[in-house]
């Protein structure tokens, strides 16, 4: 790949300025429903990219075709594009020669895992499910890069990750399992298996509660969906250029309970060690003790804000911005004594909800729309299991809701009642971004109605 980068830099010829990318992708799927695998699929795709600047004008292209006739096409119309477009009066210039700061995360088993593999961890997923009805997938990946570009910048790079999401159900209601790692090893069917299977069973004959205002307990993959937003609208440098978010760098906008923080290179760390632009990973603070102290630039980005580059800059950044994509949320102080709630309650949350007088537990998050993006107001639905909490104690299982809340709104100061000590990794739905947090209780989020309503 690092020969391919130098080709077509070759290629581009003096007098421009020029950034090419090659990646290499290979993804495999185990997809299971029934509670039988019915799809095996592995695609392996090396693409390239490239970016130049040439009479004050910047153009993109990419290809698939790796061949010397591949490459002058992809340079040849990439250079004619460019005579087309307008000039580019706010062009950054190129990521200056810059060690990495890491290699980031690799695991060979990983990399290489086999279908049996996969399988492995279904077969132990069913299993665990006892008879439950279950459906999901178990993927492998990894991604190899090499960067490129005729500032002197050079840099390769490989990631490896494994993500298993799968439900069980009974008569309805659904329970969950699920789990990103950069270790295969750390991926365990049956744990997921036995966790989804008893929170169906703990979901059945669910009452219907009428909507307001109740303190919440929010498992992991509820709190990476808030993540997921703050990281998309709230810390993205365009977003914050256009005054589209509600980041104000230097203000106390979260409770003291909240630091979050983008690290590729640290221990639950996925992805590439650099970003779309050459710039190396490191670690970012967004949030410490409650105030928000950066935003995620790319070159482009950082310029117009009078910044530096944070490393975010991603394929597209024109249209999309800079985000973080492994953001984590820190956990909290461990609890004295370690409270078992039953196998309802994920064990990172127990002590959470063993202080709540009356409240919810909310597993998951789904189909969130972002109704207004300065303020950060969502709406959505809650799925795989909502239950009652009464005097420390899970009671009731409940109908799912939808619901109306500001997400910097539900973590302002005050409104954080406790972090949980441990952290699980969740992958999103393209396996492109992945979001660490621990449980979290919350003062007060805003159901609006039923989940059909």
């Amino acid at each position: 790949m690092e020969d391919i980068a130098r080709r077509v830099l070759s290629m581009v010829g003096p007098g421009v300025e020029a950034e090419v990318f090659v990646g290499h992708t290979a993804l495999a799927l185990t997809r299971f429903a029934n509670s039988f695998i019915h799809q095996n699929v592995a695609d392996a795709t090396t693409s390239v990219r490239l970016r130049l600047h040439a009479d004050g004008r910047t153009a993109s292209g990419s290809t698939t075709v790796t061949t010397d006739e591949g490459l002058a096409g992809l340079v040849r119309r990439t250079r004619e594009a460019a005579r087309l477009l307008p000039p580019d009066p706010a062009w950054p210039g190129l990521a200056p020669p810059a060690p990495l700061a890491g290699e980031g995360n690799w695991d060979e088993a990983t990399a290489q895992a086999s279908p049996d593999a996969r399988a492995d961890r279904v077969h132990a997923f069913v299993d665990a499910a006892g008879g439950l009805e279950t459906a999901g997938y178990c993927r492998t990946m990894y991604a190899a890069g090499a960067f490129a570009n005729s500032a002197g910048q050079s840099v390769t790079g490989r990631t490896a990750e494994v993500a298993m999401d799968a439900i069980a159900r009974i008569e309805g209601a659904d329970g969950l399992g699920r789990l990103a790692s950069g270790r295969l090893s750390e991926v365990d069917g049956a744990v997921l298996g036995a966790r989804a299977a008893a929170k169906a069973r703990a979901s059945a004959d669910a009452v219907e509660l009428p909507p307001g205002r109740y303190e919440v307990v929010l498992e992991a993959p509820a709190v990476a969906d808030l993540l997921q937003n703050l990281a998309l609208y709230g810390f993205n440098g365009k977003a914050y250029n256009e005054r589209r978010s509600f980041a104000e760098p230097g203000a106390e906008q979260f409770d003291r309970a909240i630091t979050l923080v983008d690290d590729t290179l640290g221990a639950a760390g996925l992805g590439l060690p650099f970003d779309a632009e050459g710039t190396p990973k490191r670690r970012v603070a967004f949030v410490s003790s409650g105030v928000t102290e950066s935003l995620a630039h790319d070159r482009r980005t950082a310029a117009e804000a009078g910044a530096e580059t944070t490393g975010h800059a991603l394929p597209g950044g024109n249209t999309f911005g800079a985000f973080p994509a492994s953001m984590r949320l820190e956990p909290g102080p461990a609890s004295a004594s370690p409270t078992e709630l039953g196998v309802v309650v994920d064990p990172a949350a127990a002590a959470l909800v063993a202080g709540v007088e009356r409240g919810l537990l909310v597993t998951d998050l789904w189909y969130t729309r972002v109704l207004d993006p300065k303020s950060l107001v969502v709406t959505g639905l809650t799925r795989n299991g909502v239950w009652l909490i009464e005097n420390g104690e899970i009671t009731t299982p409940v109908r799912n809701f939808r619901f109306t809340q500001s997400y910097p709104q539900a973590l302002a100061p005050g409104a954080v009642l406790g972090v949980g000590s441990a952290v699980t990794t969740v992958p999103d739905g393209w396996g492109a971004a992945w979001r660490t947090a621990p449980a979290v209780r919350l003062a007060s989020w805003n159901f609006t109605g039923g989940a059909s309503g």
